[in-house]
C-alpha cells in the first residue's frame, strides 16, 4: 500500500468525522481548484461548453486548440504580462 487514505467532498452541513482532514486532503483540494478553474475557463471563455463541429477528430482538435489557449493565457499571467501585448 501506498498509504493512500480516501477524503471524500463534504457536503453542506455534513459532520466531518468521515472526512480525515490533513495535509494530503488540503493539498488535493488546491489541485482539485486548480483543474476545475480550467474546466471552467474552457466553457465560459473558450466556448467549449457545446461542440461546434461533428466528429471525434474535428471537437478532438478544438479541445487541443481551446487549451493550448488557456496555456498561453496562464504563462501570460506567469511572465507578468497581459495577453495579447507583445514584449520588446
Amino acid at each position: 500500500m501506498r498509504g493512500i487514505v480516501p477524503h471524500p467532498a463534504r457536503k453542506d452541513g455534513q459532520k466531518t468525522l468521515h472526512v480525515l482532514l490533513t495535509l494530503a486532503h488540503a493539498a488535493s483540494q488546491n489541485v482539485r481548484k486548480r483543474i476545475e478553474e480550467i474546466f471552467g475557463w474552457t466553457k465560459t471563455t473558450g466556448c467549449f461548453r457545446k461542440s461546434r463541429y461533428r466528429g471525434v477528430e474535428r471537437t478532438h482538435a478544438q479541445g487541443q486548440y481551446v487549451v493550448a489557449t488557456w496555456n498561453l493565457v496562464r504563462m501570460a499571467k506567469l511572465f507578468g504580462s497581459p495577453p495579447g501585448t507583445a514584449r520588446a
